[in-house]
């Protein structure tokens, strides 16, 4: 997969993310929130290693870590001089700079939260444009960061977060993108999705799977137009969503974001709560599969122009509950797309492939990426086919013949 050229910007029609010389960037993400404290150096490479051979090319990593924010890394380096953010303590930082080095060996970015709600007695109104400008000063020059922030959906965290990103911007001079994931959350734009330093909307769905195509649209749909990341889902093997949440939920959470019209972070719960099966974790069958996504995605010609369309299905996509049938296009008609979550008997309508005489298709099995012909046919009319036999979920790309 392409290295990234570092920073990344918003795209001029605010739908994606690009790369300094505006080359599309494909974000799919992984969460290691542990990264920066819990791990040496020598495991933070394997996870970043591990990681971007995977295809993840984003890793959602807190400054602090879960908890407190007291708390001493690995090598016993506590963050700050008697719990002072105005104070910090270099050696702690000096590991994160290393790890930060690591990640831009591996063209890895860090979406690197600098503050969490749970943290709100240390980092408060009064110190945090200061504490957020000595950090944005320190890694003005690191170009694998986007500044990242964990308040409650609440009008209450307001100043706190304008504050952190004025601080962010003295800092940096605008270097770095800016961003908020809420936790516990509906998304960003709940109460803040016009402030200008907000480059983009992130939300957090945890065990709500069927609202991942509800919140996405919502944002999807807003002005002015912004990036839509789906930035935590449910945690592949994690136990306490209701359900299990296997491989097929992994991928379901993935393309119900991208075919709605979002960005995806995927996390595994040994990896998020650095449990004794962690590095194991790495290569799990979801996170194998996130890469075999990307792959399919960005095989396709101009995949940033994604727009969706459920009117593709000549009956419309199933977008209430938690197994959907979605669609999208190329904004000008070069490919479709559909996802089908389980088996499915479905039509579609030919008339959104434009330019085409004959049109050729193919299921992607989304647990390979193995394709499986189908003969070319008319490009109009309406079009039936039904997924294959003893797959658990399918992706039908139709596109031009003989293109």
């Amino acid at each position: 997969m392409p290295a990234t050229i570092f920073p990344v910007k918003v795209s001029e029609n605010g739908r994606y993310f690009v790369d300094q010389e505006g080359s599309p960037v494909f974000w799919l993400g992984t969460t290691q929130w542990e990264l920066f404290r819990k791990h040496s150096l020598e495991d933070a490479r394997t996870i970043l290693e591990r990681s971007a051979a995977h295809g993840f090319a984003f890793a959602q990593v807190m400054l602090l870590g879960v908890g407190d924010g007291t708390q001493a890394n690995v090598h016993g380096d506590e963050p700050w001089a008697g719990a002072d953010p105005l104070t910090p303590n270099e050696a702690y930082y000096k590991n994160v700079d290393a790890v930060l080095r690591l990640a831009r060996e591996n063209d890895v970015i860090i979406s690197f939260t600098l503050y969490h709600q749970c943290w709100r007695d240390i980092i408060t109104e009064e110190n945090a444009r200061g504490f957020a400008r000595w950090l944005s000063q320190r890694y003005k020059d690191v170009p694998n960061i986007v500044w990242s922030m964990t308040p409650e959906a609440k009008p209450e965290f307001s100043p706190v977060l304008r504050e952190l990103a004025a601080g962010l911007r003295e800092g940096d001079g605008g270097a770095h993108l800016i961003t908020f994931k809420p936790d516990p959350a509906p998304y960003s734009s709940s109460f803040l999705h016009e402030e200008p330093w907000l480059d983009f909307n992130v939300m957090q769905t945890w065990a709500s799977v069927d609202l991942i195509y509800p919140f996405v649209t919502h944002d999807y749909n807003l002005k002015p137009v912004k990036p839509v990341l789906m930035g935590e889902g449910a945690y592949e093997d994690g136990s306490e969503y209701g359900f299990d949440v296997t491989p097929l939920w992994v991928r379901r959470q993935a393309y119900y974001s991208f075919l709605a019209g979002a960005h995806h972070t995927y996390g595994h719960n040994d990896s998020w709560r650095v449990l004794p099966m962690w590095k194991q974790a790495l290569d799990a069958p979801g996170a194998v599969q996130m890469g075999v996504l990307r792959t399919i995605f960005e095989a396709r010609e101009e995949w940033w122009y994604l727009v969706p369309d459920q009117t593709i299905l000549a009956i419309g996509g199933i977008t209430e509950g938690r197994v959907l049938d979605l669609a999208a296009r190329h904004k000008d008609g070069k490919w479709l797309m559909v996802y089908l979550a389980d088996r499915a008997s479905f039509s579609i309508d030919l008339s959104k492939l434009s330019g085409a005489d004959r049109a050729t298709a193919f299921w992607i099995d989304p647990r390979t990426g193995g394709q499986t012909p189908i003969r070319d046919f008319p490009a109009r009319g309406v079009q039936e086919f039904m997924t294959p036999e003893g797959w658990e979920d399918a992706l039908l790309i139709v596109e031009p013949a003989g293109e």
